[in-house]
């Protein structure tokens, strides 16, 4: 059987690849708020020989930045960033998770300091065997990753 590529290559930009499948979603909307004007593909739920199903996004014109990638760590931590450049990976790494949140997500506690006044909000990372919690620093509260939305910039 022969092999096809399921989306475009680009000539320079951004390839996330290896998201786990269902969390592209999340991925594209993050971006969006980062690059309203980013040119996307998308590809949902493409066979991965590693994890069965997976999502994929390349970004057009965007070469992604560790902090960039690292905004999308809660949705595909072990997903992986290929800069694109005349249509090959020229530098590549995974995501992973951050020790640090710095500006990127609201705090859940409506009366947390974070969300009444113009300073960006900051979590610090705690790991419980798979289960990941965030920590404000401000309202000292944690809470479970699954709680939180992007912040729009």
């Amino acid at each position: 059987m022969r092999e096809t590529m399921a989306v475009e290559a680009i000539e320079v930009g951004t390839v996330i690849d290896h998201i786990p499948a269902g969390q592209g979603l999340n991925i594209l909307a993050r971006i969006q708020k980062l690059n309203s004007n980013a040119r996307l593909t998308v590809g949902l739920n493409l066979p991965s020989k590693t994890s069965g199903l997976k999502d994929i996004i390349k970004v057009e014109g965007w070469l992604f930045s560790e902090q960039d990638a690292a905004e999308m760590a809660l949705y595909a931590p072990n997903a992986t960033v290929n800069i694109i450049e005349k249509y090959k990976v020229v530098k590549k790494f995974k995501i992973g998770i951050p020790e640090e949140f710095l500006g990127i997500f609201d705090c859940p506690n409506s009366n947390c300091i974070s969300n009444k006044e113009p300073s960006p909000t900051r979590f610090r990372v705690k790991a419980k065997q798979k289960d990941l919690f965030l920590r404000c620093h401000y309202c000292e509260r944690t809470f479970a990753d699954t709680l939180f939305m992007p912040k729009s910039r």
